[in-house]
C-alpha cells in the first residue's frame, strides 16, 4: 500500500528557463552544480564564435557548448580568459600555442545571417597534438533554434571524441508546483532543453499533474491530470498543444508509458477493482488487461524490444520489480536485494536496469546487472525518485531533495559524473528525458 500511496501522491515542482527571442514562462535556472566528474578529463578549448552584428542579443554559442561538454564530466573546457588567441578560421590557428596550454582539442566557429530568414553556423574541430581537422560542418538554425544549434554542435564534438552519440540537443519534461496545500496552488507540466533552458508550460492546472512520459517520436507526451476531480490519463501534442483524454475510469488511472514502437501505452487501472497493468492500442483505443493478481501491480515500463513489461508489485510482500513476457504472460521476479525496489527502466542492451532502491532506510537510484544480480547504488542524495534515461543511455535524470525542496539531478550510468539543476523556488518532480528530437539542417 505504501507503494500505491507514493504513486498517487500529489506532485509539486518548479522550472528552468532561458533562450533567445523566446517568451519565457518559468523561473530561470540559478546554476548547474557539478558534484563529481571523471579524474581524467579531455582538455578542450571552445573559442568564442564570431557572431556578427545581426546576432546581437544571441547567447554566445561557445558558452553553451562549453557548458554542455563540462556538464558531461568528461571534458575540461579552457577558460576563455586563458586563451592566447581567438581564431575563427583555420588560417588563424597556431597549434603550438594550444599545445603550450595543454589543450587536446580545439573548436572554432562563425555565425552569420544566411539571407533566408535564418542563420548559418560553420564550425571546425581540431586534434591539436596531431594538427588535423576532425570535423568541418555547418548547422542552419532559425532564431528560435539558436540554443539547439549550440547543443547540436556539442553533440557532434562529444560523439567525434568519445564515440558515443551526444544527448545535449534533447528535451526534458517535468512537473512543477507552487503554493502546495494552499488555495492558490498551481501545477504545471513544463518542457525545457536538457540543460534546463528555454522552459515553457505545456499545461497549467490548479490540480495535481503526474507521471509525464514521452512518445518515441518526441511529438507527444502522456501524463495523469486531476483537473476533473479524478485521475485521468491525457495525451498531448507538443507542437500544437492539442489534448485528448485516454482514460478516466473510476478509481486509479496512472503510470502511462509508450511502447518502443509508439503504438501502445501501458498503464495502471483499477477499473476492475484492483490496480492492474493494462495496455491500450492507440490505433483503436482498445484496452487489454495484462496482470491478474490480488496484490498491487503498478509502474509499468517496456523492455527495449517491446516483448516484455517490467512492473512494481508487492505480491512477494514488499515492493519488488517483476518482468512479464507479453507472448505467454509468464512473470518472473527480477530484484531480491533490499526490501524496496520500484520504478524500473531497462537499458537498451536489455541486460541492465535502473530503479528506485531503498538502502538503510534511504531511497536512492540504483543500477543492476540482471544476469549477475549485481546491484550498485548510483546516487548519494536522499528521497531519490523518478529515474529517466537519456536517449544515449549514458546518464539519467531523477528527482531528489535539497534544502527542503525538490530539485532535478543527473548521474552517469557508472556513477562517476553527478550534477544538479537547482531551481530558484518551489519543488521539481517527475522528470522525463526525451528521445532524440531530430537535428537541424546541416551540411
Amino acid at each position: 500500500m505504501k507503494q500505491l500511496l507514493r504513486t498517487l501522491a500529489p506532485i509539486l515542482v518548479v522550472g528552468l528557463l532561458g533562450g533567445w527571442m523566446l517568451a519565457a514562462q518559468a523561473e530561470s535556472l540559478d546554476t548547474i552544480i557539478i558534484d563529481k566528474g571523471y579524474d581524467k578529463q579531455t582538455k578542450i578549448a571552445v573559442v568564442p564564435f564570431l557572431q556578427g552584428a545581426d546576432l546581437n542579443g544571441a547567447p554566445p554559442l561557445a558558452d553553451i557548448i562549453s557548458a554542455d561538454l563540462a556538464r558531461s564530466g568528461q571534458f575540461a573546457p579552457l577558460e576563455q580568459g586563458n586563451m592566447l588567441s581567438y581564431p575563427t578560421d583555420r588560417k588563424q590557428v597556431f597549434f603550438r600555442d594550444w599545445r603550450i596550454l595543454g589543450v587536446e582539442y580545439l573548436l572554432i566557429g562563425r555565425g552569420r545571417a544566411n539571407g533566408r530568414g535564418g542563420f548559418t553556423v560553420d564550425y571546425q574541430l581540431f586534434d591539436v597534438f596531431n594538427e588535423r581537422e576532425v570535423v568541418a560542418a555547418a548547422v542552419s538554425p532559425s532564431a528560435d533554434q539558436w540554443r539547439s544549434a549550440a547543443h547540436q554542435i556539442a553533440d557532434k564534438v562529444y560523439e567525434s571524441i568519445t564515440g558515443i552519440r551526444g544527448a545535449f540537443n534533447t528535451k526534458i519534461v517535468y512537473v512543477l508546483g507552487e503554493n502546495a496545500a494552499k488555495s492558490n496552488a498551481t501545477y504545471a507540466l513544463e518542457i525545457a532543453d536538457a540543460d534546463g533552458a528555454q522552459a515553457r508550460n505545456l499545461f497549467l492546472s490548479d490540480q495535481p499533474i503526474m507521471s509525464p512520459t514521452w512518445a518515441p517520436d518526441g511529438q507527444q507526451v502522456a501524463y495523469v491530470s486531476f483537473e476533473t476531480g479524478r485521475p485521468a490519463i491525457m495525451l498531448q501534442n507538443i507542437k500544437t498543444g492539442a489534448r485528448e483524454q485516454l482514460t478516466a475510469f473510476k478509481g486509479i488511472n496512472s503510470s502511462p508509458v509508450f511502447s518502443p514502437d509508439g503504438k501502445q501505452i501501458a498503464m495502471v487501472l483499477s477499473r476492475d477493482g484492483n490496480p492492474e497493468i493494462y495496455v491500450m492500442s492507440l490505433a483503436d483505443r482498445r484496452l487489454r488487461r495484462i496482470t491478474r493478481h490480488h496484490s498491487i501491480d503498478t509502474e509499468p515500463s517496456w523492455s527495449p524490444d517491446g516483448k516484455h513489461l517490467l512492473f512494481t508489485s508487492d505480491r512477494g510482500g514488499k515492493p519488488q520489480i517483476y518482468q512479464l513476457d507479453m507472448a505467454n504472460n509468464f512473470v518472473e521476479r527480477l530484484t531480491f536485494e533490499g526490501d524496496y525496489n520500484a520504478r524500473a527502466r531497462m537499458l537498451e542492451d536489455g541486460k541492465h536496469l535502473i530503479f528506485v532502491h531503498r538502502r538503510n532506510g534511504v531511497f536512492h537510484i540504483a543500477w543492476m546487472d540482471i544476469e549477475r544480480d549485481d546491484v550498485r547504488v548510483l546516487t548519494s542524495t536522499s528521497l531519490d525518485e523518478s529515474p529517466s534515461l537519456a536517449p544515449n543511455g549514458s546518464m539519467l535524470i531523477y528527482a531528489t531533495q535539497s534544502q527542503g525542496k525538490g530539485i532535478l539531478a543527473v548521474v552517469s550510468m557508472d556513477g562517476r559524473v553527478k550534477y544538479r539543476l537547482p531551481s530558484s523556488a518551489g519543488d521539481v518532480r517527475e522528470p522525463a528525458w526525451s528521445p532524440y528530437m531530430g537535428d537541424l539542417g546541416t551540411r
